[in-house]
């Protein structure tokens, strides 16, 4: 479609009144649509070691070995956000300057009702958005709903950086998608082990090193299965920083609707505090994150990027100083017209009486209505068109956009 034909379509369109931004009100172009990217952290991530509780000694006391810091001098401390929330320092350089500048919020507490603690049933839920009591239509993705109501008589511009057609992507409307590269770079390799093994051979730290680096190559053994299938294929954390530049030039001059799952985050064992394999992970995931926002451009400004994940994990850390499937998570939003620099949503004291079933994060603010509010305010959709996306939920707006 020319400049000219593009007019043309959107002088066709009525008006839509509301009391937010609207980009078929603003500019003839339709480059100057709302743009949304959603990454799905497949795995289940460790929400309590990025968005840390500092302001409670539960947390302090159920993670011995794996909790972050409060606040302080030192560069692997916690980075103080608020009283009550700090950020994994492995994203000071990254996600702190976007919250920083208020194009960064959290919502703790977030999640679906979905008790299943499943990697494969809780996605499967969350990506077809539809009530969990209902019967499941598996062919029709919350995102292919949203394309179908957002479209307005344009081409319809959404693509999915996957293999195939995820299933939040399935319905009757066409979703490109593009096969990002599987770059896989571990934290610690086997050359890396046996070097700092070596370090350490002639000193009293000989034995719990090489014990350590045992336990891991043991757990990581047995749990590798799992690890694997829940990513479902998706890219690494270290693929999503390489492929960052290349998501974001396709959704600033092509896409206004994408969506992209990073694999990784199943952290049964050796999960580790400021350093280790979810700091790794988590400081890929910044820098991919950061790079897309800076190429993004102008586009920034009209841009809104949702991470997520299929639940939290427990609270308090296991055997393997890791943690396991859990429930309630904490949801990221990011963009250029963002109201962040805020916590948001419902929230509660953590300590061992607000626990879900005496071991997870609960779920205050439940995603379809927290995604319901985010889209009526970016896309000014009708309570019916709400809907449509999300049925029998009523929007929650949380005021970050």
């Amino acid at each position: 479609m020319n400049r000219r034909d593009a007019l043309k379509a959107l002088a066709a369109l009525p008006l839509m009144t509301t009391s937010v931004k609207l980009w078929a009100q603003d500019s003839p172009s339709s480059s100057l649509r709302p743009k949304l990217l959603v990454v799905f952290l497949r795995g289940g991530y460790d929400c309590a070691n990025v968005l840390v509780p500092v302001s409670s000694s539960y947390y302090y006391e159920s993670r011995p070995n794996i909790a972050i810091a409060r606040p302080g001098a030192d560069s692997a401390t916690a980075v103080a956000l608020d009283a009550d929330w700090g950020l994994h320092p492995a994203l000071r350089e990254s996600i702190l300057p976007l919250w920083s500048a208020g194009q960064a919020a959290f919502v703790p507490f977030a999640g679906i009702d979905d008790v299943s603690r499943s990697h494969f049933a809780t996605q499967d839920s969350l990506e077809l958005g539809q009530p969990l009591d209902a019967a499941r239509d598996f062919q029709s993705g919350f995102m292919n709903r949203l394309a179908a109501v957002t479209g307005s008589g344009l081409e319809k511009k959404a693509i999915a950086f996957t293999d195939q057609v995820p299933i939040v992507f399935r319905g009757g409307e066409r979703i490109h998608n593009v096969a990002l590269r599987n770059v896989v770079r571990p934290s610690v390799d086997a050359r890396q082990s046996a070097a700092i093994a070596a370090m350490y051979r002639e000193t009293p730290y000989a034995v719990p090193v090489n014990d350590g680096f045992a336990m891991r190559d043991s757990v990581m053994r047995d749990m590798a299965a799992e690890m694997e299938a829940s990513s479902r294929n998706a890219i690494t954390a270290n693929g999503f920083e390489l492929e960052a530049r290349r998501i974001a030039r396709l959704m600033r001059d092509r896409y206004s609707l994408g969506f992209v799952d990073v694999g990784g985050w199943d952290t049964h064992a050796g999960e580790g505090g400021a350093t280790g394999a979810l700091a790794g992970r988590l400081t890929s995931l910044g820098r991919g994150l950061a790079v897309l926002a800076s190429e993004m451009g102008s586009q920034w400004s009209n841009t809104t990027v949702v991470v997520m994940s299929e639940f939290g994990r427990t609270f308090r850390e296991n055997g393997n100083r890791g943690t396991d499937h859990g429930h309630g998570s904490v949801y990221w939003v990011l963009g250029g017209s963002v109201r962040g620099g805020r916590i948001v949503g419902e929230q509660t004291k953590i300590d061992a009486s607000t626990l879900f079933q005496n071991r997870d994060y609960p779920v205050l603010n439940e995603y379809r209505s927290v995604l319901g509010g985010l889209f009526s305010r970016m896309y000014g959709l009708t309570p019916a068109q709400v809907a449509t996306v999300f049925a029998a939920t009523a929007p929650r707006d949380l005021g970050v956009i």
